[in-house]
């Protein structure tokens, strides 16, 4: 896996993505990260996702993007695929959010169960709307699912996009830490939520979302025929 990296450390699987760029999901990206969840369900483990310094990850690849609406369509079409497997992963996951997170990066943000982000002049959101695009189906249903109510139109339809502060207030994320406190807290709620019956959370983890999925993916092929790529 050359963009993620992966270490178990006393029953929790750190899974880092480190491009050593800016964290795009690209093809590559999302392969690796679908191999570090099989390790980690092989595992049976609790799961900490964490970006490189300063960059969750920018979003889908803009240069897929621009390519022209069929890549595109394939890219984001592939890019729900694995949106939808982090949001019902079976295990816990916590998201150690390190920095900016933006369009796709803020959606990974949203599938944690639990979601700490680092203190500093960071930007997460989605700004598809700014940057011409209509914002996704699935995009509205995590933010609906994960958001406060009266952030909900500012997040998706005004394309606002906000400090790590402000991103608490909406609901983007529980908790703030230091830089260096970060992966900290993340694993302190890892270990908390994987002492749960693994069986009793997995199920009601299902349950939970499986109404938001179930519509995400019934819309999935309309909505792509309305995906349009980013202005230029």
């Amino acid at each position: 896996m050359s963009n993620v990296t992966f270490e178990l450390r006393d029953r929790v699987a750190i899974v880092g993505m480190d491009d050593g760029k800016a964290n795009a999901l690209g093809y590559a990206m999302m392969d690796d990260l679908d191999a570090a969840l099989d390790r980690a369900e092989r595992e049976g483990v609790a799961v900490v996702l964490t970006g490189r310094k300063g960059r969750f990850s920018a979003g889908f690849d803009l240069a897929e993007m621009m390519g022209g609406i069929d890549k595109a369509r394939a890219l984001v079409t592939r890019g729900a695929r694995a949106l939808l497997r982090l949001y019902t992963l079976p295990l816990p996951l916590v998201v150690a959010c390190t920095g900016h997170a933006l369009a796709g990066g803020a959606l990974t943000v949203l599938t944690g169960d639990v979601r700490v982000a680092t203190r500093g002049p960071f930007r997460i959101g989605l700004n598809e709307v700014q940057i011409g695009m209509p914002v996704p189906i699935l995009a509205m249903e995590l933010c609906r699912d994960r958001l406060h109510a009266a952030h909900l139109t500012a997040a998706t339809l005004f394309a606002s996009v906000v400090d790590p502060e402000g991103a608490l207030a909406a609901g983007w994320v529980d908790e703030l830490a230091t830089e260096e406190g970060l992966l900290d807290a993340a694993l302190v709620h890892a270990r908390r939520l994987g002492e749960l019956p693994r069986e009793a959370y997995a199920k009601t983890k299902t349950a939970l979302r499986e109404r938001t999925v179930r519509y995400v993916q019934e819309t999935l092929a309309a909505d792509m025929l309305r995906l349009t790529t980013p202005v230029s």
